[in-house]
């Protein structure tokens, strides 16, 4: 599937995960659960060395949250969290020009069996290194939660 990070580099998503279990999370840098943000760099730098990453989406299409350009964006996630992980470029998640990604993300159900669009920033979806949808977590789910950490820890090699 065919993504573009935030630097405007065309690639595609298998390429941006690099074969790793990857957590998909719609990021905003205007929201009150901005400093999940935090939490998922922890996550990126504790289980990266055993093959997993975040890839952070940034959309603006609840509340207007993230409305900065590319380079806004980008100094914003590493001078205020010291974000290391990938960004994409801006996305829609939900409506008529949701992204292809997110199409076939909001099919997946969350914990609850819910499937269908997504309810706000901040919404997680776990992805196997096969690229398969393995969990998916909504935004008030901490990244940190016992719930995030087994299932991506039931994705690594041991």
């Amino acid at each position: 599937m065919k993504i573009t990070t935030l630097d405007g580099t065309a690639t595609t998503l298998d390429e941006l995960t690099g074969g790793k279990v990857a957590l998909v999370v719609n990021v905003a840098s205007q929201c009150g659960l901005t400093p999940q943000y935090t939490a998922l760099e922890h996550l990126h730098e504790e289980y990266g060395p055993r093959g997993f990453t975040v890839i952070g989406v940034p959309c603006n299409q609840f509340g207007g949250q993230e409305p900065g350009t590319v380079e806004e964006i980008q100094t914003f996630c590493s001078t205020t969290y010291g974000v290391t992980f990938p960004l994409t470029e801006k996305l829609e998640v939900n409506g008529s020009g949701k992204h292809p990604l997110y199409a076939e993300l909001t099919g997946h159900a969350d914990e609850d069996g819910q499937a269908g669009d997504v309810q706000w920033n901040f919404e997680k979806f776990l992805l196997s290194a096969k690229g398969d949808v393995v969990a998916r977590f909504r935004p008030a789910v901490e990244p940190g939660d016992a719930k995030v950490r087994s299932a991506i820890e039931a994705q690594l090699p041991r």
